[in-house]
């Protein structure tokens, strides 16, 4: 069976691709790709796949988008983030869906589902009914975080933040106070959980609050340089293949 991944957090990535192997060595998986634009060129380009795992939230768009720039007839398995509301349309339009973070049992029962169906075109989904479903709601975003420090819990709400940063696996809340403490969650799942006029993640280490940039430094070769405020313990350069997402996130504010 050939697979295609679609996700734009390249750990996120390699981990469902381990996750895929371990469910079944036999499966390939043919191409993991990033973004509406990198998928459009490839399905554009290549023989389609098996069974594609996509995530909804690409970088640089919803990736309902790539089914509106090239026919694709492969069925499909959702790797998404949303809230109830959105898995329980994705159930009633009879889609499999893999909530985050994954778990491996769940991927075995939706590789097996997918097997069990007599035809692929049992999976077929009417995509524009699911992408109205969900862009049709009022999204809700973080605003708050509950903090253990030693014997008491402090709340620091979204204005105080400044950025997030991650580091050996743990991932870090700064404050524009410049306190810093550690946080449960993944930078995937802070950048799904807050609001994106709001938040960016500008490259695998570190998602930047807006007004947490001091300036922007162009260097060649279109690298970018930010200057953040409270200043980080490193040089913090925006992705290569994120700088044009950037530059749209920046001129949308």
């Amino acid at each position: 069976m050939r697979v295609v991944i679609i996700e734009d957090e390249q750990f996120a990535a390699r981990r469902l691709e381990s996750m895929i192997l371990a469910a079944d060595q036999q499966i390939q998986v043919v191409a993991k790709l990033e973004s509406v634009e990198e998928s459009v060129e490839w399905f554009r380009n290549n023989p389609h796949p098996d069974l594609i795992f996509l995530d909804i939230h690409l970088e640089d768009d919803l990736s309902f988008v790539i089914f509106d720039k090239v026919q694709v007839n492969s069925p499909i398995i959702f790797t998404t983030a949303f809230d109830e509301y959105a898995i329980r349309a994705f159930k009633l339009k009879s889609i499999d869906y893999l909530l985050k973070p994954i778990v491996q049992e769940e991927l075995n029962n939706a590789i097996r589902k997918y097997r069990d169906m007599v035809t692929p075109a049992q999976q077929m989904v009417d995509l524009s009914s699911i992408y109205s479903l969900i862009t049709r709601q009022n999204p809700t975003y973080k605003e708050r975080f509950s903090i253990t420090v030693g014997q008491k819990i402090k709340t620091f709400t979204v204005p105080e933040i400044a950025f997030f940063y991650s580091t050996e696996g743990i991932s870090f809340m700064v404050l524009k106070n410049k306190s810093e403490y550690p946080l449960d969650e993944s930078l995937e799942e802070l950048s799904q959980a807050l609001n994106p006029k709001d938040f960016f993640r500008i490259n695998r280490k570190y998602l930047v609050k807006i007004d947490s940039i001091a300036n922007v430094h162009i260097y060649p070769k279109s690298h970018l340089k930010l200057e953040l405020s409270p200043l980080p313990k490193e040089e913090v350069f925006v992705s290569i293949d994120k700088v044009t997402a950037f530059k749209k996130w920046l001129d949308n504010k």
